[in-house]
């Protein structure tokens, strides 16, 4: 699909190609050392002011669900880990919160168990005690995708690309009439896929302003204007202006990550590197295959 012109009216642009795999180290002795880093993160986080990063469930997971160090990786997030019972479950809740307290650390230059995840109303993880860095967390099957931002909210979401939705009512329930136009000009063999980004948008974006689910899809929706994803009101006219922006990518050629970053202090304006965040110039989420570090 080539980049629409600022009048076309049609899905998504075509994400960005990922970078490949880079290495990365462990957290306190829980998981092995690979020798890596944390710098692409970094110099995303200082050009953009924001990053999204993804690992797999095995990569961030320890070997042992009952060594003792994992209560302080962990902090408060060890209780909730002893009332869930399913495997899979206890399995991604604690390499998903190994990942994302992993990220940040790198990024704060802390010690991963020095930093406290806890949760809004709602569910929206924040960490505690620090305004300089938000962060997002989205998970399925044996994917994990963390986003980190500098700015002001970020949100991210990540769902199986071929994740059937289309013909089930589901884009009745999450498209505006705008989007449900668009999507009927979008190949047949596409059209699914195309929801199920516009799904993971609409999920990143409710999770960055906090309502989750609770914010009725019908009620806001996305197009492409000028090559950017922008907010559109149901009618397709612009919702917000360019303090808001959003990225869609295809990962491991499996799964389809979205991310959504509030910048109030730029807007339009390119971030304190001199690019905005998910712009022509991005790859998309950096992969961490390996094992998190704790410095950049």
């Amino acid at each position: 699909m080539t980049r629409p012109a600022d009048d076309e009216e049609t899905a998504m642009p075509r994400p960005p190609r990922t970078p490949p795999p880079g290495p990365v180290r462990p957290l306190d002795g829980l998981l092995p050392v690979t020798g890596a880093s944390w710098q692409p993160v970094c110099r995303e986080l200082r050009s953009t002011g924001a990053s999204v990063v993804y690992g797999s469930v095995a990569d961030w997971l320890p070997a042992d669900l009952g060594d003792r160090r994992l209560a302080a990786a962990l902090g408060q997030d060890h209780a909730r880990l002893r009332h869930l019972t399913r495997p899979q479950v206890r399995r991604r809740f604690v390499a998903s919160r190994l990942l994302l307290k992993t990220a940040a650390g790198a990024v704060l230059g802390a010690a991963p168990e020095e930093l406290e995840l806890a949760y809004k109303p709602g569910g929206r993880p924040y960490l505690r005690g620090i305004d300089q860095l938000d962060v997002s967390l989205s998970h399925t099957e044996e994917l994990l995708v963390v986003g980190l931002t500098r700015h002001s909210r970020i949100g991210v979401d990540v769902e199986r690309a071929d994740r059937r939705m289309l013909g089930l009512g589901t884009e009745r329930q999450v498209c505006t009439p705008y989007e449900l136009e668009a999507l009927r000009r979008v190949a047949e063999d596409r059209r699914n896929g195309e929801l199920v980004r516009l799904w993971t948008l609409k999920e990143a974006y409710s999770k960055a302003i906090g309502q989750g689910l609770r914010f009725r899809f019908t009620e806001f929706g996305f197009g492409a204007r000028g090559g950017r994803i922008r907010l559109l009101r149901p009618d397709g006219s612009p919702g917000v202006g360019g303090e808001w922006h959003f990225g869609s990518w295809r990962v491991s050629g499996r799964f389809t990550v979205s991310a959504a970053v509030h910048d109030p202090g730029f807007g339009d304006r390119p971030g304190p590197g001199g690019r905005s965040p998910f712009d022509a110039a991005s790859t998309g989420p950096l992969p961490l295959p390996d094992r998190g570090s704790t410095t950049c």
